[in-house]
């Protein structure tokens, strides 16, 4: 199953989940420091929420959160005979998960999209186990 993805930056964190759980009638699927994700039904949507305060309301970046890493792959392999310059990260942490995925760049208004597939979870904890800083939640997110 393929679907779209919006990501957010929202000034605060439990009233955008509050407004987005009333919205599209369901909860969050993961809630993390700073983070949220719906898997939204219908329409298929992965919301993602970023609290960035005094950044709200606006676009953090979007994506097409695809079934498996052969899809990513296909994906890439199309959009770059299409001539898109695209930049890959495998194997890498973003948004408390596991990702493989690609970015496509150069989009006629500066979007940010990517192309990826969820291969694990990533707990909100650091190599040590202790709760996640700052610094870490941050680079947890595609921020």
């Amino acid at each position: 199953m393929s679907r779209l993805q919006l990501a957010l930056n929202v000034d605060d964190l439990e009233t955008s989940i509050g407004f987005y759980s009333a919205l599209f009638g369901t909860e969050p699927h993961k809630v993390r420091p700073g983070y949220a994700n719906f898997a939204v039904a219908q329409p298929p949507l992965k919301l993602v929420l970023i609290e960035t305060p005094g950044r709200g309301g606006s676009i953090n970046h979007l994506g097409v959160e695809v079934e498996d890493v052969d899809t990513v792959d296909a994906e890439l392999t199309r959009l770059a005979a299409a001539g898109f310059a695209t930049t890959e990260e495998r194997d890498t942490t973003c948004c408390y998960a596991k990702q493989d995925k690609f970015w496509v760049q150069g989009t006629p208004d500066g979007e940010r999209w990517e192309v990826y597939t969820i291969t694990d979870d990533a707990p909100a904890t650091n190599a040590t186990g202790d709760a996640a800083d700052e610094e870490s939640r941050a680079d947890a997110c595609c921020a």
